[in-house]
């Protein structure tokens, strides 16, 4: 006779939480668990970065208590990008403390707000390997990439961040959401050189590289960063979503994206139509009506006529 089989783990949903430093990561999760705990989930947060003190939101499984950054500085002699990388091995080396905590939480939906070092997610393999876990674990994840809005208004900088964000979706290889973050202050450093939905939908870069050789600077690295975009457009992968944590309809997009991301919108933990599956299935729900609407509240509509603005680029 076969052995028998244990009862089969049920399915857990979650979102892992990247990004470059500084981008609202933390600020993300503490916001996305009190909307979610609004729509009657249960939401869990765990505290993924070593070096994070000091949060803002109820934490129920975090890191620190195994491994914290200070003490491996001290006692290892290395600097916080090193002593990092030293974190996120010694959490992958230890993972059956991570399970044990997550056991607690069978029946929850689980943030986890990750460590700020952008190579831990495009070059080194700890956190992808962490990842895997998880997976075999039975956790459906969405990795959610924060880069900050900002970056669009200077051309230099928003290739810099699609090539980031083309390379941690390939070294992650989670499904993937790229979030424009802190879109009230979006242009705080300066001026859309063009519409939102160029950069949210990563149009014709063509255009953006034309206005890049404006710049003497810049001029000389033309072909150079000619090929980065026909990497990035040779991809097709990339493209964002607008977000500001304190724009409860701007949540309501992430959490759509992410729910179709990770399967959730087709489970059975909460009621759902078919006429809203179908929709999710064949992407017929567009975020273009969205992005206008994010356009219209952030974005200050240029009182120039269209040859002006021509001349000035």
């Amino acid at each position: 006779m076969s052995a028998q089989r244990g009862p089969k783990p049920s399915i857990r949903f979650g979102q892992v939480v990247i990004g470059p430093p500084g981008s609202g990561k933390t600020t993300y999760c503490q916001g996305m668990q009190q909307f979610l705990t609004g729509l009657g989930r249960k939401v869990v947060v765990v505290n993924m970065d070593p070096a994070n003190e000091g949060l803002p939101y109820p934490c129920d499984v975090d890191v620190s208590e195994l491994v914290t950054l200070d003490d491996v500085m001290e006692g290892l002699k290395l600097g916080p990008n090193g002593g990092l990388l030293y974190c996120m091995e010694y959490l992958q080396a230890n993972l059956d403390w991570l399970e044990s905590k997550l056991r607690k939480h069978k029946d929850c939906y689980v943030l986890f707000d990750c460590p700020g070092q952008v190579e831990l997610y495009t070059h080194q393999s700890s956190v992808k390997d962490i990842f895997i876990q998880l997976g075999k674990w039975n956790f459906r994840l969405t990795a959610v990439h924060l880069v900050d809005s900002h970056y669009c208004t200077d051309p230099a900088k928003f290739i810099s961040v699609l090539c980031t964000s083309l390379s941690t979706m390939l070294h992650v290889e989670l499904p993937h959401v790229n979030v424009l973050s802190k879109m009230d202050i979006i242009e705080q450093y300066g001026k859309l050189a063009f519409n939102l939905d160029f950069y949210t939908e990563v149009m014709d870069l063509s255009y953006l590289l034309d206005h890049l050789a404006s710049d003497p600077f810049f001029k000389k690295f033309r072909h150079l960063n000619e090929k980065l975009a026909e990497v990035i457009q040779d991809y097709s992968l990339v493209s964002f979503v607008p977000l500001n944590v304190q724009d409860k309809e701007s949540m309501i997009q992430v959490l759509r994206a992410v729910d179709k991301a990770n399967g959730y919108c087709f489970g059975d933990l909460e009621e759902r139509n078919l006429q809203a599956m179908m929709s999710a299935a064949v992407g017929a729900d567009f975020q273009f009506d969205s992005t206008l609407g994010v356009q219209e509240r952030y974005v200050e509509t240029s009182k120039q006529s269209l040859d002006e603005e021509m001349m000035e680029l």
